[in-house]
């Protein structure tokens, strides 16, 4: 019959997927864990059935080893699980790297920005957009992968994706988490992921950081670093919020439900948004008054400004992120096409290997 879930990557992130569909499930739900470290498999699979039994819940988890990178490694998968959908959590680039320091390449993307590891985010997760699209067009995708920006990237090279999970599901459930003082009503989110670092600083060093937009049904809060001053995300990866944020989206697709909430990278655009499930599609779901195209626009604009932009099959570095990859040296800091997706990834491995070896200069 196949499997309802695959998911690929055994890190902490995948895991708490999986660990907490274990624990939610209300409908039966099959789910597959594929990579290469058995040890790490072995325990999520030990770890979800016991979740399960321990909750009282339908999930029943299986593990397949394989090498992510392998050639053929996605299609394996594809015709082993015949998966109704795929959550593609593994990456070449740990999510560390947001807090990690002491080297020439943490400050390369500290300084320039996420964006400088997207073609290591972009690599796993396009092999796996266009295995599903030549070989089982009819299972969905949700890339975990840093779906701001790469999902762009994904639906450029001519493949789909439904969303990704996380950034801006972060701030929705954190401030919906903390509105006890303000109104009842619907709360809607437009995040960009660069809108989440000042969250991880102290309340008073917020001012003058990017904030997201917040609405309580078609009002905007004019403020939300006043509105939720008390909310303050850890300065590694929030995977206990971010990790649990597609949970709910992957349960209700597989169980026929209908969902609202928010993901970023939605069949593709930049950035996060409130969406809608209706009939297994996500639709906007934003506010009254704000259009789609002044949505994606907002969102465009921090990657225009510091980090990367696809427009046709043209991927193109801005702002400090540029300036950064010119002084170091990359031959692709004017950019470049996905087509070459693969070489590029080689290049910037090289890069990153080099500057991981050079110290901090802050």
């Amino acid at each position: 019959m196949g499997h309802d879930v695959l998911i690929t990557g055994t890190g902490m992130f995948a895991g708490r997927i999986a660990l907490d569909i274990a624990a939610t499930a209300k409908t039966p739900v099959t789910v597959m864990i594929a990579g290469r470290n058995r040890m790490r498999l072995d325990w999520l699979r030990t770890a979800g059935n016991a979740r399960a039994a321990m909750f009282g819940t339908p999930a029943r988890f299986e593990t397949h080893q394989i090498d992510l990178l392998e050639p053929g490694a996605s299609e394996t998968l594809l015709a082993l699980c015949r998966p109704r959908l795929v959550v593609q959590a593994a990456s070449i680039q740990t999510s560390t790297v947001i807090s990690d320091r002491g080297s020439r390449w943490s400050d390369l993307v500290a300084d320039g920005g996420l964006s400088a590891t997207a073609v290591f985010q972009a690599l796993i997760s396009s092999r796996m957009a266009k295995a599903i699209s030549d070989k089982s067009p009819d299972t969905r995708l949700i890339n975990c992968s840093f779906p701001d920006v790469v999902n762009g990237m994904i639906t450029a090279m001519g493949y789909k994706v439904l969303c990704g999970t996380g950034n801006v599901a972060i701030l929705s459930n954190v401030f919906d988490g903390e509105r006890a003082h303000l109104p009842a009503g619907q709360l809607r989110v437009i995040a960009h992921y660069q809108c989440l670092a000042p969250w991880r600083l102290r309340h008073e060093e917020r001012a003058g950081h990017p904030a997201p937009r917040v609405f309580i049904e078609d009002e905007e809060i004019e403020d939300p670093f006043a509105a939720f001053k008390d909310c303050q995300l850890t300065p590694e990866p929030a995977i206990e919020i971010s990790g649990a944020s597609g949970v709910t989206l992957i349960l209700a697709l597989i169980g026929g439900q209908e969902w609202r909430g928010h993901v970023p990278g939605p069949s593709g655009l930049p950035g996060g948004y409130p969406v809608r499930l209706e009939g297994g599609e996500l639709v906007l779901d934003l506010p009254g008054g704000i259009t789609a195209d002044e949505a994606i626009a907002w969102n465009e604009a921090f990657e225009q400004r510091r980090g990367l932009t696809v427009h046709g099959r043209a991927a193109t570095y801005h702002g400090r992120l540029r300036e950064l990859l010119v002084e170091e040296g990359s031959v692709h800091a004017d950019g470049f096409d996905l087509d070459d997706l693969e070489s590029v990834c080689s290049d910037f491995l090289q890069l990153r290997d080099r500057l991981i070896k050079l110290p901090s200069v802050k």
